[in-house]
């Protein structure tokens, strides 16, 4: 019960320093000792498991059917075939989904939520699971509580605990408060912390006091665990293709089942032609296939800083319009230098090296108050915290004011934390005898807060001309793209609540920094200019400021297409919606702004990405169509609000990841389109042959084996196609667009009848080089066996040919590169090798019922598998030549 012990007396207990925290050697022995800060998830299926579950499937059962009857016929081998590739179609599943999980817990991993604790002296960024009782962590807005933790210290701090109590309006917490009751229900310790609850507002430290199951909501048991299993839309449509393929199958089995019935011919043949079709015609692998090559990508996608939280949000990607992005540390560097600073009527530029001294008190007042009014720290060139406070913490240490000296005579005893809707901060310090409330933020909200000025050293009262003298000199400063920041001050005998601090100021001036543009930025928002999709700077900077820099970065062509929050209050919805095409900037905005625009402009059909880091965020991360949080300066609330981290806090690399999106849905329909040809290819085959009374030229077996390795090997490679170089000249896809648009369809049944009739025509060669045709009767068997295995190689060789085909819709295979995909050129040859081998090795050569062929064989072979691919070239080299003509 430690929300009824005092903070010292806990302290005491864990055994730890409130100032210099656990040391990593005593940290490592309690993590030993504790175990990790995690809930006991979900169990992970075993291998056995997954095993499994590959066979719970409709085609499975049909295989393993087919296997059952094929040993009471007595066709052993045939059985061991069908069973062997039963099993190795599971194990292949098996490794893949194994593979996959590996490759989504890395990402999670990447993602996992960091905790502030104080070790050896030195706060420190660490995984919550690291954390162990007797840390101590420091708490501030936006991140979540890792532990349990009695409360050592707390300023103005409000934690958000409806995932423990069901309490949705944060609770305010108390570090002093002793609670001797022991039945205080949870929601009323307020000297308490509860993991997974959420820091809304002001800051503190506690130490904890239970790790993983042993906080509350480890003994209530309430695993929070992520959905990992959603499939995505197209994963969706592909399964429910499969299903209608399958009913076909079954549909066109009985057909042939009645068709040979009237024929007269062997039963037992019809029931193995029937599953040879079933097995063709059903592309059992597409929706492994497919959440392999997404799982793939997603992971080359996490090499260049964007990781995706959701598989779906690869699909978006492809089809986002608008990328709407912060300014500071995504468009710009985040990191601000202060370059001039005004008092009344006084401009002063900041030297760009070495130190300067304040030369009127108005200075040194103002700059006083902006070291004091900041959380950042500088000392002896290393920096922590907020980027514009570190920009104001290193302007006081260059006027020989540095921070640590500042504070030692004037201690924080209270402080009104920044929040986006104020747009201030305010410190209440000591000063003498008495106390002063130190206020920085939008120097327009300060005036209208202010009643007075500090000019030549003391406060006089503040007039329209003077508001109007700072006002003209933000203006100034904001047009050369500098962000401005307001300073003033409030004298007090006592100490103020923290609802007090900001009436009745005076006002000292204001300051002029700049975050310099990222220098890979402008490029990035040209490539994403030609692609169809629309760049969109969204700040709570000045408008002056955010359309000076849109306007250098090529984001905006003129002031006219920047709008501020107040503009953007004056205007209904509907005005809103209408208008919201016409502009570029969205400046001085809130997060209730964010949700506005982004509603907007996905009301004119766009696909829209938007950008947050902080607390209040989370709704217009929700709400965009692709929500992109900040790896570096987002909040925990932010990154677990969105569908993909940025790990650089680039906006480049959002345009990467929109280019990596868009080839990997691709790839995908490079891959179907190729399994779709394929399988098409067997049904034309066995169908046609069935319906003209022909000899079936594949067996049951041999569809099997072409299936599992001359499809699935290209179809994989296909996957990790390196990316179209032109695919960011083209506009963004529609997303109700269907999968067999811009010719998909036609290309997937053109090669799947070009491999079909080429087979047939092997098959048919096959029986002529021995005076035989399609009709012979009585044909030995030594001559059926040379001329389906002249079919199964030319089927097999043609697919493995044809994967080369569906690398581009347009582009030659040359001029791609033939090489320029080597694991796709790995996967032919393995293909023709396997192939060589099944014909070779005397024991296989059995079993699949095929026999060696000669090098004018293979010469042949080759011809035949090469067309297809041929006719696709000619085809391509047509609908060059009249794309070019229009």
């Amino acid at each position: 019960m430690w929300f009824s012990k005092t903070a010292e007396d806990v302290l005491r207990e864990t055994q730890v320093n409130r100032d210099k925290g656990l040391s990593a050697k005593e940290a490592e022995a309690r993590l030993q000792q504790y175990g990790e800060n995690k809930l006991k998830g979900k169990p992970k299926k075993s291998l056995p498991a997954l095993f499994v579950a590959q066979l719970r499937d409709v085609l499975i059962y049909v295989l393993l059917g087919a296997a059952i009857i094929t040993i009471f016929i007595g066709e052993y081998t045939d059985a061991v075939i069908i069973l062997f590739v039963v099993v190795l179609n599971a194990v292949i599943g098996v490794v893949q989904e194994y593979k996959a999980g590996k490759a989504i817990e890395a990402l999670q991993k990447m993602t996992a939520p960091k905790s502030l604790v104080r070790r050896d002296g030195e706060v420190k960024e660490i995984d919550a699971s690291a954390v162990v009782p007797g840390d101590i962590v420091v708490l501030d807005a936006g991140r979540y509580v890792p532990a349990d933790l009695r409360l050592i210290d707390s300023a103005n701090l409000k934690i958000e605990e409806s995932a423990l109590t069901g309490e949705s309006v944060p609770a305010d917490k108390d570090a002093s408060a002793v609670y001797k009751d022991p039945k205080t229900p949870i929601g009323d310790r307020s000297n308490m912390a509860f993991m997974s609850t959420l820091t809304t507002y002001g800051r503190g430290e506690g130490v904890v006091v239970g790790t993983g199951m042993n906080t509350e909501i480890g003994r209530i048991a309430k695993v929070l665990d992520e959905a990992g299993d959603e499939m995505t839309p197209l994963q969706k449509k592909l399964a429910e293709l499969g299903k209608i393929l399958g009913y076909m199958a079954i549909g066109i089995c009985v057909v042939i089942f009645a068709i040979g019935f009237f024929q007269k011919r062997d039963l037992f043949d019809l029931f193995l032609t029937a599953i040879s079709l079933a097995v063709a015609a059903i592309p059992e692998g597409l929706p492994a296939i497919v959440a392999i090559v997404l799982a793939l990508g997603v992971t080359r996608m996490s090499r260049i800083n964007a990781i995706v939280k959701r598989l779906p949000a690869v699909e978006t990607l492809g089809s986002v319009s608008v990328i709407c992005s912060d300014k500071t540390g995504t468009l710009t560097q985040n990191k601000m230098t202060v370059l001039h600073f005004y008092t009344h009527d006084h401009l002063e530029n900041v030297p760009k090296e070495g130190t300067a001294a304040a030369q009127t008190k108005d200075q040194k007042a103002l700059i006083q108050t902006l070291t004091l009014c900041s959380d950042a720290t500088y000392e002896d060139g290393e920096s922590t915290g907020d980027p514009t406070e570190v920009a104001l913490v290193v302007l006081g240490d260059k006027y020989h004011m540095p921070k640590k000296m500042l504070e030692a005579g004037h201690e924080r005893v209270g402080e009104r934390p920044f929040d986006s809707d104020r747009k201030l901060m305010s410190t209440l310090n000591k000063e003498g005898n008495h106390y002063r409330v130190h206020t920085k933020g939008a120097i327009d909200n300060l005036l209208n807060l202010a009643s007075h000025a500090f000019i030549d050293g003391k406060a006089v009262p503040l007039t329209e001309e003077m508001k109007s003298r700072y006002l003209k000199q933000a203006e100034e400063m904001s047009d050369k793209a500098l962000r401005v920041l307001g300073a003033a001050y409030k004298d007090t005998d006592h100490v103020i609540e923290p609802e007090e601090m900001e009436t009745d100021l005076t006002i000292l001036g204001l300051v002029g920094m700049i975050d310099p543009p990222r220098i890979e930025v402008r490029e990035a928002i040209r490539k994403a200019k030609k692609a169809g999709i629309v760049p969109v700077m969204i700040t709570g900077d000045h408008q002056h400021t955010a359309a000076a820099i849109a306007m250098e970065l090529g984001i905006a062509d003129s002031r006219d297409q920047s709008l501020s929050g107040s503009e953007i209050d004056a205007l209904s919805d509907e005005a809103f919606k209408k208008k919201i095409n016409d502009y570029r900037v969205f400046a001085r905005v809130s997060p209730e702004h964010k949700v506005r625009i982004v509603s907007a402009f996905q009301s004119r059909g766009n696909i829209v990405s938007m950008t947050g880091d902080g607390v209040n965020d989370a709704p217009s991360l929700k709400r965009a169509d692709i929500g992109v949080a900040m790896g570096i300066t987002g909040t925990d609330v932010s990154k677990d609000a969105s569908d993909m981290i940025l790990t650089d806090d680039n906006f480049a690399t959002i345009v990467h990841a929109v280019e990596a999106g868009r080839n990997i849905y691709n790839n995908i329909k490079k891959t179907v389109i190729f399994l779709l040809s394929c399988n098409l290819g067997e049904i034309v085959t066995i169908l046609t042959a069935v319906l003209l009374f022909w000899p079936v030229p594949l067996l049951p077996t041999q569809i099997l084996w072409i299936n599992l390795i001359t499809d699935t090997l290209p179809a994989i490679a296909l996957g990790v196609d390196p990316g179209d170089p032109a695919v960011m000249k083209k506009p963004p896809r529609n997303p109700k667009e269907s999968f067999f648009a811009g010719g998909a369809a036609f290309r997937a049944i053109l090669g799947g009848i070009l491999i079909g009739v080429l087979t047939l025509l092997a098959f048919s060669f096959g029986l002529s080089e021995h005076g035989y045709g399609l009709r012979s009767g009585n044909i030995p068997d030594d001559v059926m066996a040379y001329a389906e295995t002249m079919a199964f190689v030319v089927i097999a060789v043609s697919q493995l040919f044809y994967s080369l085909a569906m690398r581009s819709e347009i582009r030659s295979v040359f001029q791609i590169g033939l090489f320029s995909n080597k694991y796709l050129i790995g996967a032919i040859l393995i293909g023709m090798m396997l192939q060589f081998v099944v014909i070779s090795v005397p024991f296989l050569s059995e079993a699949f019922r095929v026999q060696m062929l000669t090098l004018r064989d293979w010469v042949i072979v080759i011809a035949f598998s090469l067309t297809p691919l041929a006719a696709n070239e000619c085809i391509k080299i047509i609908t060059r030549l009249r794309r070019e003509e229009k």
